[in-house]
């Protein structure tokens, strides 16, 4: 019988860890028990989702909001310029669905390039339910 990494974990001659069921009193005397467990996998649930809104101000292009639309929510130029129809008549528009990170990443670079174009497009983040 050999042993490897300094585990004590007994290796059979086929080259794998000898099972529970293993006549080696030894893996009884260190796991402290016969009985095998096996553990259950964790149950994972899917994560909460934001919707990234686009709002409506006065200033702001309808341009530059088919641009930000294109460059930061990878929209094409015909559903992008729906949706600023949509900010522009009803005074918000759905840009995208994320879980809360990447939305509030979004939402942080809307921002950012719009100011830095001299715009004062908001964009808001909300939980979908």
């Amino acid at each position: 019988m050999c042993y490897f990494n300094e585990m004590l974990m007994p290796i059979s001659s086929s080259g794998f860890p000898d099972s529970p069921d293993s006549d080696d009193s030894r893996f009884q005397e260190e796991t402290g028990s016969d009985v095998a467990v096996e553990e259950g996998r964790p149950k994972l649930k899917e994560p909460a989702k934001y919707a990234v809104l686009l709002l409506n101000d006065d200033y702001t292009t309808m341009d530059f909001v088919v641009d930000v639309l294109q460059r930061f929510f990878r929209k094409s130029r015909q559903e992008a310029a729906q949706i600023m129809l949509r900010v522009h008549q009803e005074g918000q528009g759905l840009a995208g669905v994320y879980v809360f990170e990447i939305a509030e990443t979004k939402v942080a670079q809307v921002q950012e390039y719009a100011r830095a174009h001299g715009f004062p497009l908001r964009c808001a983040l909300e939980p979908l339910l």
